[in-house]
Parts: structure tokens; C-alpha cells; sequence
């Protein structure tokens, strides 16, 4: 198991007044959300409930909450596996079916996404495929008929994708699919922005877990809705013999979380339609002020891909530095970015001027004007060899 990706950003970024790395909706606070609790059972079951362990993989009336509001009452709370987060229950669904065979998988991305599946006891072997701007950060169907092999029988994806902040098309989706159907192939989705779609009507395709007989989908709270310190996540399948083997897997690791978060969870869930509409609606103001921060003020110096889906969106810097040598100069102005070794091993040449942008939060328009500050477009960049020179800096 190697290094956390993001362990030298978490370093060497401490303490910056201003985030452009965060990657979450607007947070809730708790008193937001009894605010948004109409259900006055709810409240009352939060302000008086027992502290006994509940049950592996959650308490049934959370699961049904689930299955309902997120999966239109598709699937049932059997087929819902709760954990303490998504990140928790990306390993699980490694571990489960990434044992002894192939997978697949792509950066960049999430670092579990990408390593998890080699965590696996008698793994054998991943195949990773650079996902590209050229072909809007989506899936290629022929480099993944491409990277089948006989015994490969897993594969991960993140749709919307992270940190593209594109999400792949239905008709994609579909073709994904029936790739993988074809070959016999488990496929793990990580939607944790899924539902935070910019255009919903047009661009969001169906869970992977209502989609695929052998699909999963991995979701959190803290994307979507702001709830990062519920701390619930789950995974959802539609094949309840999958579900058991996810079962006996988390039996050994985190099995069960708090009732406390899970009765945060069910008063987010019975608002979530308002809760979603209002962290949309920041993720919208926040697009415009980035994309004319981009495609206005300064076009010179950065290019992207324009997001459709989530909090996120991958920046290329269009100047001499690669967007590590970016992030040292703008952390002397105080500004946190997240250069492009957060999702990928290897920084290939093709991806080093990439850094991913959050503007899910009320405040992103401080850390954008903070970056405005540095007044990048009247600075004189000198190169060597096309590599940065490290005696200029921003002017602040």
C-alpha cells in the first residue's frame, strides 16, 4: 500500500487562509439541518435515542431511507450496505471482488479508486488507463476492450468523474455496460457527485447499482449534501448474494457506525431535495465567476474542460510552471490548490499542468479573488527549457 497521494498537500498547503482544494458541496451545520427537519419524529428520535451498537451495515430505517429518496424505491434496504463513509466502503468492494482476478481502473482520480483494487489478497494485476482532456476526461470504450484480459473480472469507475467534473453520457453509460456484461465484469461506481448534476434533466444517467445486474454504486453524504461530518456512506447492488459477501467483508472492518449520524443522515435525506437545489444553486453562482475567471479574464493562463457535474473541475496552467511549481508560489500568497500528484501516482507529461478547483462553498468567491490578487496576467514568466524559473514569483 503506498502513500497517501494527498499526504504532502495536506503538508505543505496547512494552514492557507484561502481553499481552492476543497471538494465538497457547502457544508451543513446541525442547526441548518433541524431547520430543513420538518419531521418533528425525527427531531425527537435525535434528541432521544439509545447509544447500543446498531446493526452491521446500518439500521433498517436508514437503509430504507436510502432505497427510497436516492434509488426512487428500486432497490430495497437490503440492498444497501451502510459504512462511515465512502472512502471505507471503497476498500470493502475491493476487497470483496477484486480478490484473485484482474481489474481495471483509470486516473486520474481518487486514489482508491485507482489502488484499492491491489489491496486484494492474490490480486492479479491492474490495468490503469489515463482517462484525457482531449476526449473530455471521458471513459475510451476501445482502450477498455483494449485492457480486458480473460481473468479480469473488476473494474472502477467515478462517474461524475473526479476531478474532471464531467460526468459520461447515457449513451456511454450504456455501452460501458454492456462491455463489461459481456465479459462477466463487476463494475464499482463511485457517485459521490452524483445528484449534484448541473443540469439534471440532461446530463444525469441512472445509478450504476439500477443500471447493472452486476454494478455497484458507492455514495456519500458529505459531497451531495454538505454533510461531511455525518460521515455515512454505502454501497448499494441489486444482487443480494453480492451484498453478502460485502457483509462478511465488513464484518472484520468498520462495521457499524453511529446512530447519531445515522439519524443526522435520515433528517438530510427526507430534505434532500431542498438541500440539493440550494448546494446547486452555490455550485452554479460559483461556475459562472470561475468560468469567467478563466474564459474571460485570463485565457492566457488557464484552460478546462467545463464541468457539468459535482463541486469540482480539472485546471490546466497554461504558463511555464507545472501545477506543483503553481501551488508553491500561490501558497506563498496563502491560496491551497491541489496540483495533479493528488490523482495519480506518476505525474505524466500530458497531465503536470493540471490542478483541481472546488467551488461547491458559499465562500469560494474570497479564495477566487485572493487568486485574482496575484494578478498572474501582468507577470513577466521567465522559462528554462520550458520549466519554470523559481526566482519569479506572484506579485501580490
Amino acid at each position: 500500500m503506498n502513500e497517501p497521494w494527498s499526504k504532502r498537500h495536506k503538508a505543505d498547503f496547512k494552514g492557507c487562509k484561502y481553499s481552492l482544494s476543497n471538494s465538497f458541496a457547502e457544508p451543513l451545520s446541525h442547526t441548518e439541518l433541524i431547520k430543513y427537519t420538518k419531521d418533528k419524529d425525527l427531531l425527537n428520535l435525535y434528541n432521544d435515542h439509545d447509544l447500543t451498537y446498531i446493526p452491521n451495515g446500518g439500521s433498517m430505517d436508514l437503509r430504507k431511507d436510502i432505497a427510497r429518496v436516492v434509488y426512487d424505491s428500486k432497490l430495497s434496504a437490503e440492498n444497501i450496505l451502510v459504512f462511515p463513509g465512502g472512502q471505507v466502503a471503497i476498500q470493502n468492494a475491493s476487497l470483496a471482488f477484486a480478490a484473485g482476478c484482474h481489474s481495471i481502473v483509470f486516473t486520474p482520480g481518487y486514489q482508491s479508486t485507482v489502488e484499492s483494487p491491489g489491496w486484494a489478497s492474490n490480486s492479479e494485476g491492474i490495468t490503469i488507463i489515463e482517462r484525457s482532456p482531449d476526449n473530455d476526461w471521458q471513459i475510451d470504450p476501445s482502450e477498455l476492450r483494449a485492457a480486458i484480459k480473460a481473468n479480469t473480472k473488476y473494474m472502477i469507475i467515478n462517474e461524475p468523474h473526479n476531478p474532471g467534473g464531467i460526468v459520461m453520457s447515457k449513451e456511454l453509460q450504456k455501452e460501458v455496460i454492456e462491455i463489461c456484461r459481456e465479459h462477466g465484469i463487476i463494475i464499482l461506481c463511485d457517485e459521490v457527485y452524483r445528484l449534484l448534476e448541473h443540469s439534471p434533466a440532461q446530463t444525469r444517467i441512472t445509478a450504476m447499482a439500477n443500471a447493472y445486474e452486476k454494478g455497484i454504486s458507492c455514495v456519500t453524504m458529505s459531497k451531495p449534501w454538505g454533510g461531511c461530518g455525518i460521515s455515512v456512506g454505502w454501497l448499494a447492488c441489486s444482487d443480494l448474494s453480492m451484498i453478502q459477501k460485502l457483509v462478511d467483508i465488513q464484518y472484520f472492518g468498520c462495521a457499524c457506525i453511529s446512530r447519531a449520524s445515522e439519524i443526522q443522515g435520515r433528517m438530510v435525506l427526507a430534505a434532500s431535495d431542498a438541500i440539493l437545489e440550494d448546494r446547486r444553486n452555490i455550485i452554479l453562482k460559483n461556475k459562472e465567476l470561475l468560468q469567467n475567471f478563466i474564459e474571460e479574464k485570463y485565457p492566457q493562463w488557464f484552460s478546462w474542460k467545463r464541468p457539468n457535474a459535482g463541486a469540482i473541475t480539472f485546471v490546466k496552467f497554461l504558463g511555464p510552471w507545472t501545477s506543483e511549481e503553481l501551488g508553491d508560489h500561490l501558497r506563498e500568497a496563502s491560496i491551497s490548490i491541489k496540483p495533479t500528484y493528488c490523482f495519480i501516482e506518476n505525474v505524466t507529461p500530458s497531465l503536470e499542468k493540471y490542478f483541481r478547483v472546488g467551488f461547491g462553498e458559499a465562500k469560494f468567491h474570497l479564495a477566487l479573488e485572493a487568486l485574482d490578487k496575484v494578478q498572474l496576467k501582468l507577470l513577466e514568466l521567465k522559462s528554462e527549457n520550458g520549466r519554470s524559473s523559481y526566482d519569479d514569483r506572484p506579485v501580490l
